[in-house]
């Protein structure tokens, strides 16, 4: 059977950022950047993200490319023979189904609090009232468990109506739709009273503010940028691999996958300016936390003229990025299956839709009903060591992996990998660096690596 293609160079681009884009960039990277010293720390991440991040995954979409096969199968075709490079097609896909574990219930949580903002409900509580409503919603595993089971199934629905006429088209206009919002939302915020504060924290970089006082932050807003601009991108696990096995040769794959990385940065970019200004104009600390999204800015809503419509709309967005995150890694699982087993596109959505299920019922639980597995400690989750697993050992291994492969002579060799890469017009991928790519670049995503245990078993170390 002839592999189905995308109808455009377009839609390669905006499903390969959907996958990248999710909440990553418009939970994560803002509470970091107000953490680490705003415009500063943004200049440090951009950084990051160029020399970490774009490389491998340029690597990621030629083995792809090159392969025309899932992660299930492009190691097998392209390795020499008799090595064992193939059996990176388990632990990747491992990653793909660790990160639905816990991603589906996260997307639920979404469309819960677009329900909420909606009916209006944060329209009369105080601040404590407002986490209450976020400790009650994670107390609850009924709407919570139906939430999970409604992504699953309409992601899965997409999925199933194959790449052009499913993923591809749905994906365009959700893309579209969460850049619009985006837009809209931050056009409000920057024009909100007293926002200009928050604007300066933001975009005016104070080099005081990362290192802190005397450098005792410098370290840690460090590797921050460096885990933010690495796991930003969900290399690794074959999650953009299967989409460069999608496309044609006439463009090179340095070019495209700068397009995705500029997508991915835009919106967590976008996402800075709708919460800085608006946590400045109502005297919210910008360094709030995991918190923000879900209890500190219902209140910033709440106090905002026409925040019902306002929070309604920023809780749709979130909710577009995390599917457009969770359709493209269906799309590699369902990849894999079909790839690996031969089964058809409704054998391996109906199966995959039950396990994925399945699996993430351990997730919604751990708020509720098993609260007592603190695997972490106090206040840890079952979702705590499905993240860690997936953040501080799949993705850096993995993309080790991809990066080893495409420039050891054991493995697909630099010069195949060259010549994938720069076919087609477009930017090429420099031959002068080889010698970054195969010595210093695996060196740092081992200290990234290493310092994810130290941080989370001896934080108190540096």
């Amino acid at each position: 059977m002839q592999r189905e293609k995308f109808s455009s160079r377009l839609g390669f681009i905006l499903i390969s950022a959907g996958c990248a884009i999710g909440l990553g960039n418009v939970w994560r990277f803002p509470f970091i950047t107000g953490q680490y010293g705003g415009g500063a720390f943004v200049l440090l991440y951009l950084f990051f993200l160029l020399i970490l991040g774009l490389p491998v995954m340029v690597m990621e979409f030629a083995v792809g490319r090159a392969s025309q096969k899932s992660i299930a199968l492009s190691f097998d075709v392209l390795e020499p023979k008799g090595t064992k490079w193939h059996l990176h097609k388990y632990t990747g896909i491992a990653g793909n189904y660790l990160l639905m574990m816990f991603y589906t219930t996260i997307g639920g949580w979404m469309f819960l609090y677009c329900g909420k903002m909606i009916t209006g409900e944060f329209n009369t509580l105080n601040a404590s009232q407002t986490a209450q409503v976020f400790n009650d919603m994670l107390a609850d595993p009924v709407p919570m468990l139906l939430w999970m089971i409604v992504v699953v199934v309409v992601c899965f629905g997409v999925c199933s109506f194959g790449l052009q006429n499913g993923v591809e088209k749905v994906t365009k206009i959700m893309m579209c739709s969460l850049f619009f919002l985006m837009i809209l939302l931050a056009i409000r915020s920057v024009t909100l009273e007293n926002a200009s504060a928050g604007l300066s924290f933001y975009l005016v970089p104070d080099f005081q503010n990362l290192v802190g006082e005397g450098g005792s932050r410098l370290f840690d807003a460090v590797f921050a940028a460096m885990g933010q601009a690495f796991f930003t991108l969900s290399i690794g696990i074959g999650s953009l691999a299967i989409f460069g096995s999608y496309i044609g040769k006439d463009r090179s794959l340095t070019g495209e996958a700068i397009s995705v990385g500029v997508l991915d940065t835009l919106v967590a970019f976008i996402a800075g300016l709708i919460i800085f200004p608006a946590c400045s104009s109502f005297g919210i600390p910008a360094d709030s936390g995991k918190k923000l999204i879900f209890i500190t800015l219902p209140n910033v809503f709440r106090e905002m003229p026409a925040g019902q419509v306002w929070g309604a709309l920023f809780f749709v967005f979130m909710a577009f990025a995390a599917l457009s995150t969770i359709i493209a890694v269906f799309q590699n699982i369902l990849s894999f299956a079909m790839d690996l087993w031969g089964w058809s596109l409704k054998k391996a959505v109906l199966i995959n839709l039950i396990a994925i299920i399945v699996l993430s019922v351990p997730c919604v639980l751990g708020y509720n009903l098993w609260s007592g597995f603190q695997p972490f400690g106090v206040e840890s989750t079952v979702q705590d060591p499905e993240d860690f697993i997936v953040a501080n050992n799949l993705l850096p291994l993995g993309s080790l992996v991809y990066l080893m492969f495409c420039v050891s002579r054991y493995g697909w060799g630099w010069d195949n990998f060259l010549a994938e890469a720069n076919t087609g017009r477009g930017i090429k991928f420099p031959r002068w660096m080889r010698f970054y790519v195969t010595f210093i670049l695996p060196l740092i995503i081992l200290f990234i690596f290493v310092q994810g245990y130290l941080a989370k078993f001896f934080p108190n170390i540096f």
